[in-house]
């Protein structure tokens, strides 16, 4: 499928005042969570929570800050959600992603066609 990168907004709801930080991420089916650099932390200003113990892609464990709110948007959908702090890039996991879809053939993120005007989930 190769690799997607999709502009993302990230900022912090509890300073307003704060900038949102756009950057490009990276995204990754296969995770679940917001992972965020240090740099974005500090721009943002969030604060650490709790630390958490992850297994990164060599199934190396490791424990990290999460940190949070972080309002992310892309493509005029948002979300709000904790992050993890790790790594060098944004890494856009499953959650955030909300009803945005993966196209692997365009190589691209887009809204979800079933409900191209809202935001939409599934409740059950």
């Amino acid at each position: 499928m190769g690799i997607i990168k999709p502009v993302v907004s990230l900022a912090n709801p509890k300073k307003p005042k704060l900038k949102p930080v756009q950057v490009q991420a990276v995204v990754d089916t296969g995770a679940i969570t917001l992972c965020i650099p240090e740099h974005v932390r500090i721009q943002l200003d969030l604060k650490e929570s709790e630390r958490r113990e992850v297994t990164v892609a060599n199934g190396k464990k490791e424990v990290v800050p999460y940190v949070g709110p972080v309002k992310v948007t892309c493509l005029g959908r948002s979300c709000f959600v904790g992050a993890l702090v790790l790594g060098d890039r944004v890494l856009l996991g499953a959650i955030p992603m909300g009803d945005l879809v993966v196209e692997p053939t365009k190589r691209q993120v887009t809204v979800n066609p079933e409900s191209p005007n809202i935001p939409s989930g599934i409740v059950m």
